[in-house]
């Protein structure tokens, strides 16, 4: 799993565009999260967020970055940054246009525990 994010991620550098690099950092994140590699996916989900706000990536991706850095502070235990990252994360994910994209997005976001 891990080699397989990095390498769709490398691969979208070189294709891509920021959405592209945002998402898949986001993958990259998530993947070390489910493997509870805290510093890993809490580098990654740093760097999907920076991507974002870079570029003005919002709806759906920003939800998902903010998403995953809570998701990465509950594996460190950072009680204070998982909540701060979750409450942000469930204002943006409240403003997501499509519904679709909104219900996908709060049913990953209600499996994020500490």
């Amino acid at each position: 799993m891990i080699h397989s994010a990095h390498a769709s991620r490398y691969h979208w550098g070189v294709i891509g565009e920021p959405i592209n690099f945002e998402r898949g950092e986001w993958q990259i994140s998530r993947v070390y999260s489910i493997l509870k590699n805290s510093q890993s996916a809490l580098y990654h989900a740093k760097r999907c967020l920076d991507i974002c706000l870079k570029n003005n990536i919002g709806d759906f991706d920003i939800a998902f970055a903010y998403e995953s850095l809570a998701r990465a502070h509950a594996i460190t235990g950072n009680k204070e940054e998982y909540q701060e990252n979750l409450a942000i994360a469930k204002t943006v994910g409240e403003k997501i246009a499509k519904k679709e994209d909104k219900d996908y997005f709060f049913s990953e976001f209600g499996k994020i525990k500490i």
